[in-house]
């Protein structure tokens, strides 16, 4: 009783925020039908007013920023979900700025020291106490190790862990509340969405899982000339300090300064859009942050990527999902995309696969014959999203990462290059991928990797085998045991009863005589 109240308290304080930015009926309208009076409080708010495509987006990013760091995280959580959201205001909430205002420099020190079980000066020879970027999480000082090399060195926000964990308790509390009253949020699963969330910002707490993320990343994409990733310092990392190699070059953000220094921009254009689908076909691991603040143009037009906290991961079977789906609208292979979506169990069986393919069709005709630089993956999917409601498509978690990322991804290369085809620029990778994992060949190796995996398995296998026989064999000797037990037990009883019954009727015929 009492912790409910605390969660209503603390929402009607963000109600209030929202509110006041003018976004607590922009994000009510989200959920379908409203009462009357809160539809004719939307309209009294909209009278005299000028509707711009600013004010459509605007309020929600405006109102999360004021609320702070762990609103700020929370709504670009958010904005990976567009069929909650709608496309137009998940794709406004991209906008949202990780940028809070600093911590002082003395707390990060005290920090570093307390975390890494040492004097500042045991640790570095220069340590720069002004942050270079503050976000919602920690932010990021510069300093140069013992033996000389320069480093960037990310502190955790005091107090951000317990800021979190109130906010998505309440968040998790009305997300319960809803599904038990809203057969329409039970379908959306918000209570999977807020859960989703907070895994994913759990492991941004540790800084740990974050130089683990660089490290497997660095590992995949070694034989890669376009991508780079940091070296870990793990001497000098620990929950809340993480320690990597400082990156030599200039942020995607200021793109007057590479287009000066003489990068190709198209080149990292394609580049980017090239690394990420092999990060996520590939390796089913990919970098899920991918902001113009994350990566840097570098030497050779080589791009580095910074900033580990939200990585996704995919297993095989939705990374063939997703090829065949983004191949089959390269192909205008409608049939292809939407088996996909039934035999990954995406659409309910219940439902028509000639009517889910003709509402493919329906996101795909129009964009057939147009060249395909005019042609956006990100209003693509967006349509794609749209349809899940009609058919009663529940939503995958595992995808929710996957979506925001492929979205930004575009916007991010579109900034660089507008002149990019990301159509051409994709399909070498996902045509690659098919024939390596779809093709004839792919089945006779997965048959052979099946087939050694089920011999690996082999001994322990007939060791099972051999122990269920052994337990069958006792309980069986166990029950011939008993039966035996029983049988003899049957025979003493019988044959006593018989001498006892003998001698009463010799006793009865002796008293009769």
């Amino acid at each position: 009783m009492f912790k409910s109240l605390r969660h209503m308290g603390h929402l009607i304080r963000v109600a209030f925020v929202l509110s006041r930015h003018d976004a607590l009926m922009d994000l009510l309208s989200l959920f379908g039908e409203q009462p009357k009076a809160v539809a004719r409080l939307r309209k009294l708010r909209k009278m005299g007013k000028k509707s711009s495509d600013k004010d459509k987006d605007s309020h929600l990013v405006e109102a999360f920023q004021s609320l702070g760091p762990s609103f700020i995280k929370i709504g670009q959580a958010m904005a990976t979900r567009p069929d909650i959201m709608g496309p137009e205001v998940a794709l406004g909430l991209m906008r949202l700025q990780d940028k809070v205002p600093p911590f002082p420099g003395e707390q990060a020190i005290r920090i570093i020291e307390q975390e890494l079980s040492a004097p500042l000066d045991d640790l570095f020879t220069e340590f720069d106490s002004t942050p270079v970027a503050a976000a919602s999480i920690a932010q990021v000082h510069f300093a140069t190790t013992k033996d000389g090399r320069r480093v960037a060195v990310k502190v955790l926000r005091p107090g951000i862990e317990k800021a979190f964990a109130r906010d998505l308790e309440s968040f998790l509390w009305l997300a319960r509340m809803m599904e038990r009253f809203s057969s329409k949020a039970r379908r959306l699963k918000p209570t999977s969405v807020v859960e989703t969330i907070s895994e994913t910002i759990a492991l941004e707490m540790d800084l740990r899982y974050e130089a683990a993320a660089a490290s497997e990343l660095k590992d995949n994409n070694t034989g890669n000339a376009d991508y780079a990733v940091p070296d870990v310092d793990w001497d000098l990392t620990s929950r809340r300090v993480l320690c990597t190699s400082l990156v030599d070059g200039i942020p995607f953000s200021r793109k007057a300064d590479m287009i000066t220094a003489g990068y190709d921009l198209k080149k990292l254009a394609e580049g980017l859009v090239h690394s990420f689908l092999t990060q996520a076909l590939n390796d089913g691991f990919f970098h899920a942050d991918l902001h113009q603040g994350n990566l840097f143009a570098c030497d050779n037009n080589k791009i580095t990527a910074i900033d580990f906290g939200i990585m996704g991961r995919i297993d095989k079977k939705t990374r063939r999902c997703l090829a065949e789906i983004l191949y089959g609208f390269i192909t205008q292979d409608y049939d292809l995309i939407a088996k996909a979506h039934f035999d990954n169990g995406y659409v309910p069986q219940d439902q028509s696969l000639e009517k889910f393919k003709q509402a493919i069709r329906a996101i795909g005709a129009p964009i057939a014959g147009k060249p395909v630089a005019e042609i956006s993956v990100g209003k693509l999917l967006a349509q794609l999203f749209e349809t899940t409601e009609t058919f009663n498509m529940q939503t995958q978690p595992q995808l929710i990462l996957l979506q925001k990322t492929m979205v930004t991804v575009e916007g991010v290369a579109l900034n660089l290059y507008p002149e990019i085809n990301m159509w051409e620029a994709s399909q070498p990778i996902i045509e690659k991928w098919m024939r390596e994992n779809l093709g004839p060949q792919a089945k006779i190796r997965d048959f052979a990797e099946m087939t050694l995996d089920s011999l690996s398995r082999l001994p322990k296998i007939l060791d099972d085998v051999e122990i269920l026989t052994n337990a069958a064999r006792k309980m069986q000797e166990a029950q011939n045991q008993g039966l035996r037990r029983s049988s003899l037990k049957l025979f003493l009883y019988g044959l006593t009863g018989g001498i006892v019954g003998s001698l009463l009727l010799y006793l009865l015929y002796g008293v009769y005589q």
